[in-house]
């Protein structure tokens, strides 16, 4: 009984110091802005836990799907004989201990510990220690389980995301947005948002995410990313945005190797020499955003617009980053992608419309009936998606909001047997949400 004791006594104690700390959850992954630090705002119970901050959010749902069983990005697969649920989609605490320099209220270095507890089980999401250059803090080393720094999507947290989820794109080539390895970044501390001011994240990740179990073999990716802070143009346009850039792969399982020719036909020809085997699949990523907000007397209007391109390498089958060795031959494919939002505030900042579009194009190469054609290797994963999202958001006080949006999906027309006609894939989905 002593061990259930001492966990008791630990979490009420993590309860009180959490709940007597000023500083504010996180709009993106693996961010900390540490001009939040306050070392004395509250003389705590335990002076070894006064540095605790605990925050977290919660999001039930109730979605809606147009047929029974069909596959989707908007929170998973519906069950074969299903077409409506309700489901805990996150369930989050997280946990940040800061260590401040001696004598001083600036950080040294930072734990991050994030568990999401839902009805499908307990994941931890972050778990990461990042250390901070002692003298101004602008540059930092992270190292641990932590988000990837691609993109403007990826990195915004679910609790701050306006749509229920990310696009398509974001899900298959970088599902779980995290993943284990080591960072370097450069943040300048002491700015302000009238003048611009960059940030810059350089790392090594394993390539797995955060469902591998460990690394299974010794390629990593090279991630990098420029970002324009947000940056006052005036007193009421804010502007920010940013350049990415992904370079890595992983071991190929075979000897085979597919890649797009066009001999008349467009096909996937086969490279099959002995050296394949155990080679490095390319994998590579470029990307660009871009955000504008403009306030106004209703709130805000904010446009946001984010475009990648690159190469993906997978199966005959799929495009999705692996967590475990692929088995079998390796596809190379060009692909691309991109996601618009537009949000408008409606009468007041409570209410919110949006309307988001997306597409990801797993192959550049080929369109609507070359896919499909016997002999030429193309399959489902070779099929192009967008979907327009269309969404109203209530907020109200202390974290709390409501959201009712409607995505509908399109794939292309093909020759494939399945995918000769539109899927019944579109979703609704009513969400409540409490952030803390």
């Amino acid at each position: 009984m002593m061990p259930v004791k001492l966990l008791r006594l630990f979490f009420l104690l993590l309860c009180f110091c959490g709940a007597s700390q000023a500083l504010k959850a996180q709009r993106f992954l693996a961010d900390f802005d540490s001009t939040l630090f306050i070392k004395d705002t509250v003389r705590p119970l335990v002076k070894r836990f006064q540095n605790l901050s605990i925050t977290g959010y919660m999001q039930p749902q109730f979605q809606v799907a147009q047929k029974q069983g069909i596959a989707s990005f908007e929170g998973g697969n519906f069950s074969p004989y299903s077409k409506n649920r309700f489901m805990l989609r996150r369930a989050r605490i997280k946990v940040d201990y800061l260590l401040p320099v001696a004598n001083g209220t600036a950080p040294q270095a930072l734990f991050t510990f994030q568990i999401d507890a839902t009805e499908r089980g307990v994941i931890v999401r972050d778990m990461f220690l990042r250390m901070y250059e002692p003298r101004r803090q602008n540059f930092s080393a992270t190292m641990g389980l932590f988000g990837r720094p691609f993109g403007y999507e990826v990195n915004l947290s679910s609790g701050y995301r306006e749509t229920p989820e990310r696009g398509r794109m974001s899900q298959t080539l970088m599902p779980g947005e995290r993943d284990m390895g080591a960072m370097f970044s450069y943040d300048e501390r002491s700015r302000t948002q009238e003048k611009p001011s960059f940030k810059f994240d350089i790392g090594a990740f394993n390539g797995t995410g955060p469902t591998g179990i460990t690394d299974f073999d010794s390629y990593k990716d090279l991630i990098s990313r420029l970002t324009l802070k947000e940056w006052k143009v005036t007193k009421t346009l804010t502007l920010s945005g940013g350049l990415s850039f992904l370079y890595g792969g992983w071991r190929q399982d075979s000897k085979y190797k597919y890649e797009m020719t066009n001999n008349g036909t467009k096909t996937f020809g086969v490279d099959s020499s002995l050296s394949n085997t155990g080679a490095k699949a390319l994998r590579q990523y470029n990307g660009a955003d871009l955000q504008a907000a403009l306030k106004h007397a209703w709130g805000k209007t904010e446009v946001r617009a984010e475009y990648w391109r690159g190469t993906q390498p997978g199966t005959a089958t799929t495009t999705v980053s692996p967590a475990s060795q692929p088995a079998g031959p390796t596809y190379l494919r060009k692909f691309d992608g991109a996601f618009f939002y537009f949000l408008q505030n409606i009468v007041n900042p409570n209410w919110e419309l949006m309307v988001k579009y997306d597409w990801y194009d797993p192959n550049t190469k080929v369109s609507g009936n070359e896919i499909g054609k016997a002999g030429t290797n193309l399959t489902v994963a070779d099929v192009k998606y967008s979907t327009l999202g269309l969404g109203l958001t209530r907020y109200f006080d202390g974290g709390l909001k409501m959201l009712a949006y409607y995505d509908f999906v399109r794939n292309e027309k093909t020759l494939l047997p399945d995918y000769a006609v539109d899927l019944p894939d579109n979703v609704f989905t009513l969400r409540m949400q409490l952030r803390f």
